[in-house]
């Protein structure tokens, strides 16, 4: 292992208070984009979220698991503004 236990749990509580700042901006967000906007952060922390789980558990199955989850959320996000805006 690379880190030290004890740097894991702190990154780990760190990504946690992002995803709970993220999910309380995307319940209270005043307009549609400020909501869409923290559901792609919080979608960006938990990709983060996986590649330190592929740190832990050393295994590179997460990391592609992360990166097709962030191209995923990015496509879906871009959908989503694409609907506001009312384009095709």
């Amino acid at each position: 292992m690379i880190l030290p236990n004890v740097f894991i749990w702190i990154i780990v509580g760190g990504v946690g208070a992002a995803i709970f700042f993220a999910l309380t901006r995307a319940f209270i967000g005043p307009t549609i984009p400020d909501r869409i906007a923290a559901i792609d952060n919080m979608t960006t922390v938990v990709a983060s979220l996986l590649l330190i789980v592929a740190l832990l558990f050393e295994s590179s199955i997460y990391i592609d698991v992360a990166l097709v989850y962030a191209i995923l959320s990015f496509i879906g996000v871009i959908v989503f503004a694409r609907y506001l805006e009312g384009g095709p």
